[in-house]
């Protein structure tokens, strides 16, 4: 893995529980990813406004608006149409995650989550979208 995190991709992280992106940006800062916090779908939305990011990690529940509707509101808009969304959710009913996916999320993890399993999907997506395969030993 390269030390340059530039070419890893930039990610947001929108969840509004501080303890939760505290952890995300930690287990993603050990394997050399930036990663940038906020706590409401308004106010990510004006950093995706303004910001380039590779990859969006995504509550479902949040205090604003819903994470399916900013999901929904992101793919209508072609700004966003690279823009990875990984949704990291304690909803783990089948409705959510199905609405999701057919949203077009990228991916679906529910809380609690292994950590490896994030890193390992953080990683396979941000590899994927800048067209590189993963070594086997991230994993």
């Amino acid at each position: 893995m390269s030390d340059d995190t530039s070419s890893q991709g930039r990610v947001l992280v929108i969840d509004d529980e501080p303890s939760m992106q505290t952890l995300v940006g930690m287990l993603l800062d050990r394997v050399g990813i930036p990663v940038t916090s906020i706590g409401t779908a308004i106010d990510g939305l004006r950093l995706l406004e303004t910001e380039d990011f590779d990859l969006l990690i995504l509550d479902l529940m949040l205090p604003d608006i819903d994470g399916l509707e900013l999901l929904e509101k992101l793919r209508q808009d072609s700004r966003f149409d690279k823009l990875s969304v990984l949704i990291l959710s304690a909803r783990s009913d089948p409705e959510a995650i199905g609405k999701a996916m057919r949203l077009g999320a990228d991916g679906y993890l529910t809380k609690p989550y292994v950590s490896l399993s994030l890193t390992q999907r953080v990683t396979a997506l941000l590899a994927h979208k800048h067209g590189r395969t993963v070594r086997s030993e991230l994993y």
